[in-house]
């Protein structure tokens, strides 16, 4: 069945709701003519943005270059080879002396006719994207837990359930297996805030890249959830994206939760949680492991030594400044604001001068990155994550 350009929403509405009846994405596709990708693409924008996410996106561009005369463009590239060492600032105050009856273009696009011309040296345009830390080995209890979503799967009442799992890496105890109904952040942080009283503090915490532990985009994928376990002191861990043997003893644990509690699943969110909480108690209590001398988890675990005492307000002495970062994300000095991390609003955050108008900004014992007030403009150094740094003492 091709696609009617008249009807691409419908289509794609009438796709996903086949999906959500339970039909396979295999048959659906060869069905409607797509391939399991594009199939996949309408099915993730669906979970993101609801049925208005199937109108077709504009590829209209954003902005265009600067138009300028050409005698114009003409005199920036004639006087670029004259200095090939001046930058656009430079080259637009020749255009003003020599040309000064026309109107001075900006120097904005003066560089914009000069990378155009392949004249500018570009600098590597930092991306958030994903990389993965340097993971630890966990050897002791609470040294490290591991956290993911279990892949969700539809129960008897047609409504799905987005398992959250969280063990402990070196006991392989289950210290939660949660039905939930999504993989927002608020589910998420009662959870773990329940597990964080009953089993106190890791040190670590290790994920994936997905949402809500990190936030595509933002900095350093930092997320709400992530930024409040570096608030009570736990370092966060991920793997490389692509690779789930750096969460193996998880990712097996998963198997076999979704082979004993799933096949068939529960009709209802309260049976399906029951089942889960019978596969931890035995995974914990009667299921000995090879690689812990044939013991179980709950013989070799133990409580954290670290209690949950909620948050506690950092202080910066070392630097110049503590500010807070505003609701929107952004840095205020004085009528300047510096974009830095939406995950980090309404958080404290160090500020230190470290060159004339150069600003470090600290979070918790992570260097963040340089800012400089003319510009205005947030640069951030290598992820900080996984290894922490010292303070920054006065010099």
């Amino acid at each position: 069945m091709p696609w009617k350009e008249h009807s691409v929403m419908d289509e794609r509405m009438k796709f996903v709701v086949r999906l959500l009846d339970g039909e396979q994405m295999s048959s659906l596709c060869r069905e409607y003519g797509i391939s399991r990708k594009t199939g996949y693409k309408f099915w993730n924008r669906y979970c993101m943005s609801g049925a208005q996410s199937f109108s077709d996106r504009s590829r209209r561009p954003y902005r265009y270059a600067n138009q300028l005369p050409i005698q114009v463009e003409h005199a920036i590239l004639r006087l670029k080879q004259e200095k090939p060492h001046w930058g656009a600032p430079k080259i637009r105050e020749l255009i003003l002396r020599k040309y000064p009856e026309i109107k001075p273009p900006a120097k904005s696009t003066v560089h914009a006719v000069l990378d155009r011309h392949g004249l500018v040296t570009r600098r590597g345009r930092r991306r958030n994207k994903a990389t993965g830390t340097p993971l630890s080995e966990g050897r002791q209890p609470n040294d490290l837990w591991c956290a993911d979503f279990k892949g969700e799967f539809m129960m008897g009442d047609r409504r799905y359930c987005y398992p959250l799992t969280v063990t402990d890496q070196a006991s392989r105890y289950i210290l939660a297996c949660e039905a939930l109904e999504s993989t927002k952040e608020n589910p998420a942080f009662v959870a773990f805030e329940r597990v964080f009283k009953e089993r106190g503090l890791p040190k670590a915490i290790r994920t994936d890249n997905g949402v809500p532990f990190a936030s595509p985009g933002a900095l350093f994928q930092l997320s709400k959830l992530s930024v409040w376990w570096l608030r009570l002191g736990i370092e966060i861990e991920r793997i490389k994206p692509g690779n789930p043997q750096q969460n193996g003893r998880h990712e097996r644990m998963h198997l076999t939760l979704k082979k004993e509690t799933t096949r068939p699943p529960g009709e209802n969110f309260l049976q399906q949680q029951a089942r889960f909480d019978e596969f931890v108690d035995e995974f914990n209590t009667e299921r000995p492991h090879e690689a812990l001398g044939m013991k179980c988890p709950g013989e070799v675990y133990t409580p954290s030594v670290r209690p949950y005492r909620g948050l506690v307000t950092p202080e910066y002495p070392f630097h110049d400044k503590t500010v807070l970062v505003t609701h929107c994300g952004r840095i205020c000095m004085g009528k300047k604001k510096i974009n830095l991390c939406k995950p980090l609003a309404g958080q404290h955050v160090g500020i230190k001068e470290v060159g004339e108008g150069i600003w470090l900004v600290t979070f918790m014992d992570y260097d963040l990155g340089y800012f400089d007030l003319e510009y205005k403009r947030f640069e951030p150094i290598g992820n900080p994550f996984g290894l922490k740094v010292l303070p920054m003492y006065p010099v």
